[in-house]
């Protein structure tokens, strides 16, 4: 009896029956800093060998179409705002028109709003309104101008030198509580019925607010960046260009915005007395000759040089602290 003790015949058959094995792949070289995380693909690597991918103009999330949209957007709220802050205006300028027509008052002395409106434009076309506007401005500028030029250096050197505040506090709080038109007659008497009587009631009725807005802000600045100024080493000029004055600014804005008010009022209260120009001299010449649809023209002119003046300052302290975070922000 024969035994075939060659086993190749098996172990044929079982290396035919064996599945081939997969080529071994080169393991990728890795980079510093961005190794997948642990069980990643190889298609889940944040990083693609092709680069970013460029999205088509108009794309959804592209930052172009958002841009414009902003900017039509902006229009819009501006429009918006504007006719808000009008309504209150126009509804005013309504009734006037309507009350005298329905004889609600007596049209003699309240003229429509319409009449007042030619009359403006009348004043316009014979030159006494350009005459008389200019001649306001003039002073009124002239007084504002040095009211602001003496106010706010005073007031900075008022409010951070102590010895400085006791020596003209008592002088200050005399003069403060003394209206500007209770010394009008008293300017009339020292300096004439000229122009430089005007221009100083103006300079006085516009000087306290500058001023004394001026020492409250120098002495609300916040002492814990002062005493970080100082840690700094930082000489007195830089002191006050660096810390002083910027946090002041905001609280100086608001005294001359109230002097911007002033100098219209009281300058109108001025030019009622000895003045042959201004619009306070126009109003009062129209209430004595009874052409009180001219007087009204004159009354809407000095509302909208305020409203104009006061719009420009406000333009000028946006301008000034540009630097403070908006509100809600």
């Amino acid at each position: 009896m024969s035994t075939d003790l060659n086993p190749r015949p098996a172990v044929a058959a079982r290396t035919a029956v064996a599945e081939p094995r997969p080529a071994a792949q080169p393991a990728p070289a890795r980079t510093f800093g961005t190794e997948p995380a642990p069980g990643a693909t190889p298609a889940s690597s944040p990083v693609s060998p092709a680069g970013p991918v460029d999205r088509a103009p108009g794309a959804k999330g592209s930052p172009a179409p958002a841009r414009a949209r902003g900017l039509l957007r902006r229009p819009a709220r501006l429009l918006l705002s504007g006719a808000t802050k009008s309504v209150a205006i126009l509804a005013l300028l309504l009734l006037w028109e309507l009350a005298p027509r329905f004889e609600l008052v007596d049209p003699t002395f309240l003229p429509p709003f319409s009449e007042v409106l030619d009359a403006w434009y009348g004043l316009l076309q014979n030159g006494q309104l350009a005459d008389n506007t200019l001649a306001s401005l003039t002073r009124s500028l002239s007084g504002f101008g040095l009211a602001v030029a003496i106010g706010v250096p005073l007031g900075l050197l008022i409010g951070w030198y102590r010895p400085v505040a006791d020596l003209l506090s008592p002088l200050l709080e005399l003069f403060r509580n003394t209206a500007a038109l209770a010394l009008l007659p008293v300017f009339v008497l020292i300096l004439g019925i000229g122009e430089t009587s005007k221009i100083s009631i103006v300079l006085y009725a516009c000087l306290w607010p500058v001023l004394l807005n001026t020492i409250s802000a120098v002495r609300s600045v916040d002492p814990t960046l002062i005493r970080l100024a100082r840690s700094l080493d930082l000489s007195a000029p830089r002191l006050f260009q660096k810390v002083i004055l910027p946090a002041s600014v905001p609280v100086i804005f608001t005294g001359v915005r109230l002097a911007g008010a002033v100098s219209i009022l009281v300058l109108v209260a001025a030019e009622m007395v000895g003045a042959k120009a201004g619009l306070g001299y126009l109003i009062n010449a129209s209430q004595y000759n009874f052409a009180i649809p001219q007087m009204y023209a004159g009354i809407v002119t000095i509302s909208v040089i305020g409203l104009v003046f006061n719009q420009l300052l406000v333009a000028l302290e946006r301008r000034f602290t540009a630097w403070r975070a908006p509100l809600g922000s």
